[in-house]
C-alpha cells in the first residue's frame, strides 16, 4: 500500500468517524440515548426515552439554543429555542450530515451542511470558552471543508453505487 492509499484510507475513516458523531447527536436527541439528552443529572443514570427525547415531545434545540448561548448573538439564538421549524431543519440536518459521511454518498452536500451547522452552533458561543476564537467546531468546521474537497467516497462508501443509480443521474445529466 503506498502513501496516497494510506492518505485515502485514513480521510474515509476520519469522515466514518465524524459521520457516526452526527448520526449519534441525531439518534440521542431522537430517542434520548443518554449522555447529552437523557442524562439524569441527579441519579447519573441514563434514562431512555424520557421527556426530553424529540419523539416524546421535547424540542432538540431548546437545551443548546436556551443556556448554552452567549455573546453577540445570544439573544437572536435563545428566541429559536423550541421553533418546531428550527427543531425539524437541526433534526434533518443532523440525520442527513451523518448518512451521508458515514455511508459515503453526497459527501461534498454532507461535508458543506455538516460545516455550515457547526459554524452556526460556534457563534452561539461565540467567543469560544478557552480561546479567542478556535474551539472545536471550528477544527471540525475545516476537517469537514477539507473532505468536500477531496474524494474519501472510494473507499468504504456507497458512493460509487450512488452515482450508478440510473434513475438519479443518468436521466438528468
Amino acid at each position: 500500500m503506498n502513501s496516497k492509499d494510506k492518505k485515502d484510507y485514513l480521510f474515509s475513516i476520519l469522515r466514518i468517524l465524524i459521520g457516526l458523531i452526527f448520526l449519534w447527536a441525531f439518534f440521542d436527541k431522537l430517542i434520548g440515548l443518554g449522555f447529552a439528552t437523557c442524562l439524569n443529572t441527579e441519579t447519573q443514570k441514563l434514562e431512555i426515552m424520557c421527556d426530553k427525547a424529540w419523539l416524546n415531545g421535547g424540542s432538540p434545540t431548546f437545551g443548546y439554543l436556551s443556556y448554552a448561548t452567549k455573546g453577540p448573538l445570544a439573544g437572536f439564538y435563545q428566541s429559536l429555542a423550541s421553533l418546531p421549524i428550527v427543531d425539524w431543519l437541526f433534526m434533518f440536518g443532523l440525520l442527513g450530515v451523518g448518512l451521508t459521511l458515514t455511508f459515503g454518498f453526497l459527501i461534498r452536500f454532507g461535508s458543506l451542511v455538516g460545516a455550515l451547522m457547526l459554524f452556526l452552533m460556534w457563534t452561539a458561543v461565540f467567543p469560544p470558552e478557552h480561546h479567542p476564537f478556535v474551539d472545536d467546531h471550528i477544527i471540525n468546521i475545516i476537517i469537514l471543508l477539507g473532505l468536500a474537497f477531496i474524494n474519501t467516497g472510494k473507499n468504504w462508501s456507497l458512493g460509487n453505487w450512488w452515482l450508478n443509480l440510473s434513475f438519479l443521474f443518468k436521466k438528468i445529466i
